[in-house]
């Protein structure tokens, strides 16, 4: 077992190889910071990289290096993985056997390390736990990781003997008809003897037109110095799946959102059907709550307990009391205190806090304001840059009017306020506590508590 307890774990270093471009996704986007499940797909690796305690993480880059580097260091502050973080250059993109070349000077630090690839972001934490703990126990130079797939195309094929060793890995692209029969590949992750692999990385040579260095061509040196190579044989096949195209990123995607919606499952969460729903990695939901088909929960939403969220409802950033009743709306960057009612058709925007028992109803918008205890924005209305204090009625088709061309303006409601239907509140304005406004009222002007406004000329009947 290798971990931060025993003796010589400050020997073991991890290297994730995160330097390529990515030509397959067509894309400007360095091919590691595509996402998955909200996060980039190196998030994935570096989060379980740290779960193996090494003394140090690095990280080869190359393509787009700066922006990798920036967003892998939000996301080291993210995770808080506490561990040195190193990047590594590689100049010329010649390779996996050249990315790791360019980090010799990393590698010699330690005993053993564990080499991954950043496209990988199925891979779990129990398959390279499983790596690290066989290579230690089985006392070979390199140990690959490994799984059998039922479509192997693309992958380099595991060649064993008849003893069932490790003989070499053959790409997909020069294999035999016999060797392409062969259904164990290899998964890019692997755990070396560093000695070892700094010797192979002497020695091997450059292949095809671009020169190009490979990391699996160690697997035969290895052999014919008399060293020994070991394979670790995953059981869950779908973790090796690496992502080199749109195709692929959408499958990744499949697999972590199932990931994530058994998760919650596990925890008390009724996801009454996951075909249709999208959680992202850090979304958390409460035990006894029901996530309705058809929603998307993106970002770090967080929704408490008894909740029902949906169908229809798409949430980002959003907190959520215990209690909340959310259907076919739209929520960002809010909060929701405990026993809010919402929808259906509301839009709650950034900034907005609805307070405890506060309602939201059909075709209403809600920006940048805080709406107090049981206060009732029902239908119809655009309700921004406002403060509603508790127990306040807006009636239907109510318009603050908080932006005159040129700055945004507040408007401050008072409790047990009544605002009747088709009024527009001019901001900046307030209406004191108790106050009545007439339907159709324009108000520009302040109301006094208790007072009754009416701002609309008097009707006149022409036969």
């Amino acid at each position: 077992m290798i971990n931060s307890q025993r003796k010589g774990s400050r020997s073991l270093g991890v290297l994730i190889l995160a330097a390529g471009q990515g030509t397959r996704m067509e894309s400007s986007i360095p091919k590691v910071l595509h996402r998955v499940g909200g996060k980039p797909m190196i998030f994935y690796i570096l989060r379980i990289a740290n779960a193996l305690k090494p003394a140090a993480i690095g990280i080869v880059v190359g393509h787009e290096a700066e922006k990798v580097k920036a967003e892998v260091g939000e996301l080291v502050k993210e995770c808080g993985i506490s561990r040195p973080v190193q990047f590594i250059l590689q100049k010329d993109a010649r390779g996996s056997g050249n990315a790791v070349l360019a980090a010799v000077p990393f590698l010699k630090k330690f005993k053993t390390a564990v080499v991954l690839c950043g496209d990988t972001p199925l891979l779990t934490f129990e398959s390279l736990y499983g790596l690290t703990f066989s290579h230690e126990e089985q006392k070979g130079q390199a140990t690959l990781l490994t799984a059998k797939l039922a479509n192997p195309k693309g992958y380099g094929r595991i060649v064993r003997s008849p003893m069932g060793e490790v003989l070499r890995i053959v790409e997909d692209a020069v294999a035999t008809p016999k060797e392409l029969a062969l259904n164990e590949v290899n998964s890019g992750a692997y755990c070396f003897e560093v000695e070892t692999l700094l010797m192979g990385l002497k020695e091997i040579g450059s292949k095809g037109p671009k020169g190009e260095q490979f990391l699996t061509d160690i697997m035969e040196l290895v052999r014919c110095k008399g060293g020994k190579i070991n394979a670790y044989l995953s059981s869950n096949p779908e973790e090796i799946l690496g992502v080199n195209s749109r195709v692929q990123l959408a499958n990744a995607e499949r697999v972590i959102n199932r990931r994530m919606l058994e998760r919650l499952m596990l925890s008390g969460v009724t996801v009454c059907d996951p075909a249709s729903t999208h959680v992202d990695a850090d979304v958390e939901i409460g035990q006894d709550s029901v996530v309705e088909p058809f929603t998307i929960l993106r970002g770090k939403t967080k929704i408490g307990k008894l909740c029902r969220i949906g169908p229809f409802c798409c949430m980002e950033n959003v907190q959520v009391g215990n209690e909340c009743d959310v259907r076919v709306s739209q929520l960002k960057d809010c909060r929701l205190l405990e026993k809010c009612v919402i929808g259906p058709f509301s839009n709650i925007r950034p900034d907005s806090v609805l307070g405890p028992r506060a309602k939201v109803g059909n075709f209403s918008e809600v920006k940048a304001s805080r709406i107090g205890f049981g206060s009732k924005v029902p239908h119809l209305s655009y309700i921004g840059d406002t403060d509603i204090m508790e127990d306040v009625n807006v009636g239907a088709g109510t318009i603050t009017c908080n932006f005159d061309g040129k700055a945004k303006h507040k408007t401050t409601i008072g409790a047990k306020a009544f605002i009747g239907s088709n009024v527009n509140l001019v901001a900046p304005v307030k209406v004191g506590r108790g106050a009545r406004i007439g339907a159709g009222s324009t108000i520009t002007d302040d109301v006094p508590d208790a007072a009754l406004a009416i701002a609309r000329a008097r009707q006149v009947n022409k036969i």
